[in-house]
């Protein structure tokens, strides 16, 4: 008996002008690049949770109309996708099917839109796989699966009863990185976050053992490995993740995650942040504009109150050796044409080591997508293809489509100018070297880990 886990991979636009200007700026490249190359944490979850006397392979499958379908034979395909790529996920599915062989579709996308995908499966898993899988797994030895596999209300998958992924599947050669997950959920639920909404309400963190545990893995079969850590925000819990950290310290491995702009406010933190690894962490900035940022959290205004601070944060992160990928939003309500211009101005004066720039993305299951149509703003209804955070589907508030489109590809090419790139990476290591009495032995290490990221 073998089951396929199959991932829906990479990043691509639909926009044939971005993909032929916007996707080939270095910028567009390099994070596309990164992207692409991390494996689905979830499919590899699932392994780890299926009986050993049945077979696995995982498999990732980044353009269907050019790899075409696996060509290994399975017995039950198991299909995870974002929803740029769902499009794919359902062909392949449907493909499996016409050739009697059941499939499964779970993910976020599938969770906001059950009925949706369940016109191309034999079964949908919805919300947290890891407290249904032992039933699917089950029902498909006893020839009896289900249409749908829920999570029942309330209930929250235990982050310390978590299993090792199956790290073994992978041909880590393909990767610049693996993933490791710490916590869940993030405390500030933006209206265009899917992840939080949809999966789960309330913050957890993994106990520091598992995570290690993890980690200890991924050495057996890379033994220096780059961690990108999945979290939506780590750090929320400071006393654990500073245990966390101790223990991290002693890997010796290099890291990389994503939160918000408080951990600033900590030098403690900072500082075994960079002790235990970090190399680089990415920010959701959205606007340099206070009034970007104005409103787009469903229980508070914390990036408000924030966003006076932001420039002295970062700098007080990157004076810590560890780099700020800025990320920005561009086509929030409250931003006008200015925004452009103002983005720039804003990375030019901080000196921020990345910049990751994005359009607002109407995400099916979100707020944000509910008020849009709402609002009737929504310019291609259930146009799925176009959720690359690169493609413009929606009317802005201060101005036309096409000009945020446009605005994109031009400041992208600012952005990412290679020229200005290398100004800025100068500047950080100019800056560190001063700071830290230039130390051959850390500048070299954090100059070799923060170009290899990309």
């Amino acid at each position: 008996m073998k089951i396929g886990l199959i991932a829906m991979s990479g990043v691509r636009a639909s926009s044939e002008e971005l993909n032929q200007i916007g996707l080939t700026l270095p910028g567009f490249v390099e994070r596309s690049r990164v992207i692409a190359s991390l494996p689905s944490l979830s499919l590899l979850t699932l392994a780890a949770l299926t009986p050993p006397q049945i077979e696995i392979e995982y498999q990732e499958v980044r353009d269907l109309a050019f790899e075409g379908k696996p060509s290994s034979s399975f017995d039950l395909v198991a299909i995870s996708s974002y929803s740029a790529q769902i499009e794919d996920a359902y062909r392949l599915s449907d493909a499996y099917n016409r050739e009697g062989v059941p499939t499964i579709l779970g993910g976020l996308h599938v969770t906001a839109l059950p009925g949706e995908a369940m016109a191309h499966c034999t079964s949908v898993v919805l919300g947290e796989a890891e407290l249904l899988w032992e039933e699917v797994i089950e029902d498909f030895v006893s020839s009896n699966l289900k249409e749908t596999y829920q999570t029942p209300p309330g209930k929250w998958f235990d982050l310390s009863d978590s299993r090792v992924p199956r790290y073994d599947l992978l041909d880590t050669d393909a990767y610049n990185r693996l993933t490791v997950q710490t916590s869940r959920g993030c405390p500030f639920r933006c209206d265009f976050c899917a992840s939080s909404v949809l999966l789960t309400p309330k913050y957890r963190v993994k106990p520091s053992r598992k995570v290690i545990e993890e980690i200890r893995a991924i050495k057996h079969y890379w033994p220096h490995p780059f961690i990108e850590f999945a979290d939506d925000n780590s750090f929320v819990q400071r006393a654990h993740y500073k245990d966390l950290l101790t223990f991290l310290k002693e890997e010796r491995v290099h890291w990389f995650t994503e939160c918000d702009i408080s951990i600033a406010e900590d030098p403690d933190l900072l500082d075994l942040m960079r002790e235990s690894g970090c190399r680089q962490v990415l920010i959701g900035l959205e606007s340099p504009c206070p009034d970007g940022v104005q409103g787009i959290e469903l229980k508070s205004n914390w990036k408000f109150s924030k966003s006076p601070h932001y420039e002295d944060a970062i700098r007080v992160i990157q004076d810590h050796g560890i780099t700020v990928d800025g990320c920005f939003i561009l086509g929030l309500d409250g931003d006008g044409e200015e925004v452009f211009d103002g983005i720039y101005a804003f990375v030019e004066r901080t000196g921020l080591f990345e910049v990751q720039l994005t359009v607002l993305t109407p995400f099916p299951g979100t707020p944000l997508y509910d008020r849009l149509k709402h609002e009737g703003r929504i310019i291609e209804d259930r146009a799925w293809r176009k959720c690359t955070l690169f493609d413009v589907n929606f009317v802005p508030r201060r101005m036309s489509p096409e000009r945020l489109q446009q605005g994109l590809v031009d400041l992208a090419r600012r952005v990412y100018q290679k020229d200005f790139i290398k100004e800025r990476r100068q500047r950080f290591f100019d800056r560190l070297r001063g700071l830290r009495g230039g130390v051959p032995a850390v500048l070299e290490e954090v100059e070799r880990d923060a170009y290899s990221m990309g």
